[in-house]
């Protein structure tokens, strides 16, 4: 049997088209690949659509507490690049909802204007240390991580304290 090669793309339907269209091409820096009044196609790369949005006037808010996806979760290759979006989406009244260290990644999570949660993260390790980290007791005492002030991270981070990136070695006990 064989697996996929990679994950292809996400499509969401809503009924706020534009105001979701502007958000996720200014979060992502993404070009509209095609576009008319029913749907959209964005992409951020290479691949030809990254996201799709299906325009449904009429459809309802989902309720809380109602099964579905968590998020989304998208990596950027380097500190700066997720720190300058950050300061990009900050600027521009996009603001997180959730910053926290996960051990692997540094993540910064956003909700868009439907409400999915959108995460922006950077790896923290490379994959076979991360692979180890998610098998070792460190991650098992706590799974979900740290939460940090990603503000102050990022002002330790361009004074050259590199530190800010790692795992605090005490971070199992929180």
């Amino acid at each position: 049997m064989a697996s996929p090669i990679k994950f292809a793309h996400v499509v969401l339907r809503t009924a706020r088209f534009e105001e979701m269209l502007r958000w996720w091409t200014t979060v992502l820096q993404a070009d509209v690949r095609f576009g008319n009044d029913f749907i959209a196609f964005l992409s951020y790369d290479e691949e030809h659509h990254r996201v799709a949005m299906v325009n449904m006037p009429g459809l309802a808010d989902p309720e809380e507490g109602q099964a579905g996806v968590e998020h989304f979760a998208f990596t950027y290759e380097t500190p700066d690049d997720l720190f300058d979006t950050y300061k990009r989406l900050k600027a521009e009244g996009i603001g997180t909802y959730w910053t926290i260290h996960h051990g692997a990644t540094l993540s910064a999570y956003y909700r868009d204007p439907d409400g999915n949660q959108v995460e922006l993260q950077i790896d923290t390790m490379s994959l076979p240390e991360a692979d180890d980290f998610m098998r070792s007791p460190v991650f098992a005492a706590n799974p979900i991580g740290i939460d940090v002030n990603l503000d102050e991270l990022i002002g330790r981070y361009e004074a050259g304290d590199l530190s800010v990136l790692a795992y605090p070695a005490d971070a199992g006990a929180a």
